[in-house]
């Protein structure tokens, strides 16, 4: 009888063990080359924000997995099953921070990418014979593809947050070149129609970029022979502007699972020596 009383309360340890681990939330990053830049391992010297990002958070209460991949627009993140892998594994609690734009702009059919959407956060659709892949297809606008990936975050429990894209190392007048009734404006449009949360990356880092100047960012936050990808610097940023914007949307139970004095070694050195 002891024995059996025994192994019940182990049991029950072991049952609120596994309650435990499992209750830890994932908080899951999308996106493109901006994001996750190659594999993650800073080939070129160049890096997205989805990598130091995570030495923000507690890691002993939410595992960060960035699932970005270069090249992706908004369609083919989902086209290419992408989403699917991340959304298979959603649970209530989970977070999903997207950002999506800077691919989008490309062709919709071509042999090459074909990766474009339609502009805007419209209904429209068209049907084509995609060249590339030798598939039909419906392709939507950059809205419908966001839109789609926040209702199936919501409705598998998670909680989904529109990041906007960064903005490219290109200037007019002094200043980083804005972009209004572009990706950035449709992003935000896309979450205050879905009443979700969002944080203002292309506003946030073109501000900064424009108090450092032309000359400065050049070499430090990108390189020369690239306007879109960052460098280490560039990407660390990125992540700290992501954080401070997090740290300021209202109720998002996010920033309690940030660190309150995060140390952050960026890159990290591996034995590869990337």
């Amino acid at each position: 009888m002891r024995r059996f009383h025994i192994s019940f309360i182990l049991l029950g340890l072991i049952f609120m063990a596994n309650t435990f681990i499992t209750s830890k939330p994932t908080l899951y990053i999308i996106g493109d080359s901006t994001v996750k830049n190659g594999k993650g391992n800073g080939a070129g010297d160049l890096w997205g924000w989805g990598e130091p990002i995570v030495q923000y958070f507690d890691t002993t209460k939410i595992t960060v997995a960035n699932r970005a991949l270069g090249g992706t627009s908004s369609r083919t993140f989902q086209t290419k099953g992408l989403w699917k892998g991340v959304l298979d594994k959603i649970k209530k609690g989970d977070y999903v921070l997207m950002q999506f734009g800077h691919n989008d702009g490309g062709a919709l059919n071509d042999s090459s990418r074909a990766r474009g959407t339609i502009k805007g956060i419209v209904e429209d659709s068209v049907e084509i014979d995609n060249i590339l892949t030798k598939q039909h297809e419906v392709v939507h606008s950059f809205g419908w593809y966001l839109r789609k990936m926040v209702r199936e975050t919501k409705a598998k429990g998670g909680i989904p947050v529109i990041i906007t894209p960064i903005p490219r190392n290109d200037w007019e007048k002094g200043k980083i070149k804005r972009t209004p009734n572009s990706y950035p404006d449709w992003a935000m449009e896309v979450a205050k129609q879905e009443k979700i949360q969002f944080v203002d990356l292309n506003k946030a880092m073109s501000d900064k970029l424009d108090m450092v100047g032309e000359n400065q960012v050049t070499g430090k936050y990108f390189f020369s022979r690239d306007h879109t990808h960052t460098t280490a610097e560039g990407a660390l940023l990125n992540a700290s502007l992501v954080v401070e914007g997090i740290k300021g949307l209202k109720g998002c139970k996010l920033k309690r699972l940030l660190l309150e004095n995060p140390k952050i070694v960026f890159p990290v050195v591996n034995k590869a020596g990337n």
